[in-house]
């Protein structure tokens, strides 16, 4: 229908009859339209086959990120992290069909730096599924940014019982490098236990790679690309083990330096640095559980 629609039009500009005058505004508002529609079809989530489209977002409406699916994080907030994150513009914003998080070297609320980070926490929860995530990630020493889940409960039980998924985190010292993460009361990095798997990727900086997670009762599964590189498998010792058989939420950020990320130091003549996230993309098996 569209493709044919477009194809009138175009035919009829291009016939021998004279154009008249008044009918230019009506075909330069039908031309608009169409590409409004095939750009809105391009950015479509695709069905995948034996799942069901949960959750979304494709950044397609310019300005700040969809607060019916988004909450930014404000002031600093974990990990020794050298950014003040905030809600401006200047910092997150949807422009050209992308979520920019960009990190700024300025003085800010006593800070030297700004950024961005926002989670779903008080919109969406899940619980099993895929999720994917389409990003360039900034590159230079000093920036690390991440794709990952926090348990819901974490206001009632703290971290590390709440659980922690990390689907993507990436250090500007190791650029190519992707980690895949899984910290729980009895794995995480604060007794040296944490469980993951790294993979390298061809110039995650400079290309885009979609970085996911499968999540079942059973394994969690850590792709780049498709690649699998990490499973996780639930061990059937409780909640020290497996933490994930209740709500997480998602999480977008981009921190500068911290416990990991400013480990060699931070490059300060690198700044911009800007994160691009094409899509979110959240799916459920039928027969699994959405926590909505």
């Amino acid at each position: 229908m569209r493709r044919t629609r477009m194809h009138a039009m175009f035919s009829f500009m291009h016939s021998r009859m004279p154009l008249r005058p008044a009918l230019i505004p009506l075909l330069l508002a039908l031309f608009a339209s169409g590409c409004a529609e095939f750009d809105l079809a391009r950015h479509q989530a695709p069905a995948l086959p034996g799942w069901s489209l949960d959750f979304d977002d494709e950044f397609d409406r310019a300005g700040a990120p969809d607060p019916s699916k988004w909450t930014p994080e404000l002031g600093y907030v974990r990990n020794g992290e050298a950014q003040y994150y905030t809600a401006r513009p200047q910092n997150v914003r949807v422009e050209n069909g992308m979520l920019v998080i960009e990190a700024r070297k300025e003085r800010y609320q006593g800070f030297s730096y700004t950024s961005a980070s926002i989670t779903t926490f008080d919109h969406r929860q899940f619980l099993y599924g895929r999720i994917e995530v389409r990003a360039k990630l900034p590159g230079g020493l000093g920036t690390w940014p991440a794709i990952w889940l926090l348990g819901a409960d974490i206001n009632q039980v703290g971290w590390p019982a709440c659980g922690e998924i990390d689907i993507m985190e990436n250090v500007g010292h190791e650029p190519s490098r992707i980690y895949g993460t899984v910290h729980t009361p009895a794995y995480n990095h604060t007794l040296k236990t944490a469980k993951g798997g790294t993979l390298d990727a061809e110039a995650p900086a400079e290309k885009f790679h979609v970085y996911a997670l499968e999540w079942s009762k059973d394994r969690l599964d850590f792709f780049v690309d498709d690649r699998r590189y990490f499973i996780f498998h639930n061990e059937g010792r409780g909640n020290a083990v497996w933490p994930f058989d209740k709500p997480q939420y998602l999480i977008l950020n981009l921190a500068i330096g911290g416990d990991w990320g400013g480990e060699r130091g931070i490059n300060d003549q690198l700044f911009p640095h800007r994160y691009l996230i094409d899509f979110v993309r959240v799916y459920h098996r039928p027969d699994a559980v959405s926590q909505r």
